[in-house]
């Protein structure tokens, strides 16, 4: 029996009402056991201490804005209060301290954010802690790097920023009968789009910066679970390193959330828009979106991306690649107008990221290629922006890009029959 045995009852007063909608959920969310005095909305609480005998002592352990949002997230996980960090990699970062020690094992992901690898190789391998990087997509590769120090298993699915997907349930039932525990990063679709705990994880991450909060104002990360043993456990090494999450980011991650579910189809709509525009233009060479007939694991889209009314949505984050390479993809990001170049995802805002020089740069070139994040690779999260501004913002990028490298070449070539001596000023073809 796994030690991870979703022992949790079902859903309650704290987690989702029978019959009430992620909508309804994501607005109202849990019931704390706090007097906020008939406040409509939750209060922001920014005491530090409180009086002695009520729930809270002081907040670096618990304060009554983060409890909140801790009965909101769970309630959209039918689970306990979710455990909220300052940050995603803070959540990340105490789940592995409540799981692993000296000479344990961990199985990873190749395709995870580049942070979690930053954290595994340079951080936790000098605390003993040896970790695989396998590709998840292939649940038997997964099976064969089990080892007898084997405690966990990450995955992304999607992964950033391939979207690459991984099969939760076939991987639930390789890891549960040896008792290790499954995580799944969920930062890309919420629960709105797919529900790991239902698929058979044990325990769910996401960044709440991204689509949760959604406005690029607070930064967070949350942790659920059905084991209240090792939420009790996890809420003592937040206490012990103090990484919780700040009461005002935790009052505006809520105010994001109400809307949530609204956003996150919106996103997924104007992505598969975009993807599917993407992948007729002749200068984009692949486009990797998991609502494309053409996406490999199609099947498992379909099944995995199920919101409560049967419905299919695959987040607002799209990759490709032009033809040309990374000096191509240069080219391009520099012509950009309404998308802007940051390291992020989530934003109502569309936002792009060349992950080889921004999200990854710490991770090893080889691990890169092997999870196909090649150096031309642009990962787009698209906006709530009208879907023409957006593509003619991209076509237009894309069209200057393709033209200026044309025009380098060109260059090229006449400099070389003119014995160096290249027609046009560069600062000219910067303006081609």
């Amino acid at each position: 029996m796994s030690a991870f045995s979703n022992s949790y009852p079902g859903e309650s007063s704290e987690a989702r009402a029978p019959g009430l909608s992620i909508e309804t959920v994501a607005l109202h969310g849990g019931h704390p056991d706090e007097d906020f005095a008939s406040a409509l909305i939750t209060p922001l609480v920014q005491s530090t201490t409180f009086l002695t005998g009520g729930p809270h002592a002081y907040s670096r352990v618990s304060n009554p804005t983060v409890s909140a949002l801790e009965h909101e997230l769970g309630a959209l996980e039918s689970a306990p209060p979710a455990v909220a960090f300052s940050t995603g990699l803070a959540a990340e970062t105490a789940v592995f301290l409540t799981l692993l020690k000296q000479g344990d094992h961990a199985i990873i992901g190749r395709g995870v954010y580049g942070g979690t690898v930053r954290l595994f190789r340079q951080v936790l391998s000098n605390l003993g802690i040896e970790a695989d990087f396998v590709d998840t997509a292939d649940p038997r590769s997964i099976e064969r790097a089990i080892q007898p120090n084997t405690k966990l298993v990450l995955i992304e699915s999607p992964t950033n920023p391939t979207l690459e997907l991984a099969d939760i349930a076939a991987i639930a039932a390789i890891t549960k009968p040896r008792a290790i525990a499954l995580i799944v990063d969920n930062t890309f679709l919420t629960p709105v789009i797919q529900r790991p705990l239902d698929l058979g994880a044990d325990i769910c991450i996401v960044s709440t910066t991204k689509h949760i909060e959604g406005h690029s104002t607070a930064l967070g990360g949350a942790v659920t679970s059905r084991d209240t043993a090792f939420l009790e456990r996890l809420r003592f090494i937040r206490k012990a390193t103090g990484a919780i999450q700040t009461p005002f980011q935790a009052w505006l991650t809520s105010r994001g959330l109400k809307t949530l579910p609204l956003r996150i189809r919106q996103h997924s709509e104007n992505a598969l828009l975009i993807a599917l525009a993407l992948q007729k233009n002749p200068a984009v060479k692949r486009v990797n979106y998991p609502g494309l007939d053409s996406f490999p694991q199609r099947d498992l889209a379909q099944r995995q991306h199920t919101d409560a009314e049967g419905r299919t949505f695959h987040g607002g984050v799209i990759s490709f690649e032009l033809e040309g390479g990374i000096e191509t993809g240069r080219e391009f990001l520099k012509h950009l107008r309404l998308c802007q170049l940051v390291e992020h995802v989530g934003s109502v805002e569309t936002l792009v990221t060349h992950p080889a020089t921004m999200t990854h740069a710490d991770v090893p070139p080889e691990q890169r290629r092997a999870a196909g994040i090649t150096d031309g690779l642009i990962r787009l999260s698209v906006g709530l922006e009208n879907p023409r501004d957006i593509l003619a913002d991209l076509t237009r990028a894309i069209a200057r890009a393709t033209d200026a490298q044309t025009v380098n070449q060109s260059l090229s070539c006449a400099a070389n029959d003119q014995g160096g001596r290249p027609l046009l000023r560069r600062e000219e073809v910067a303006r081609v």
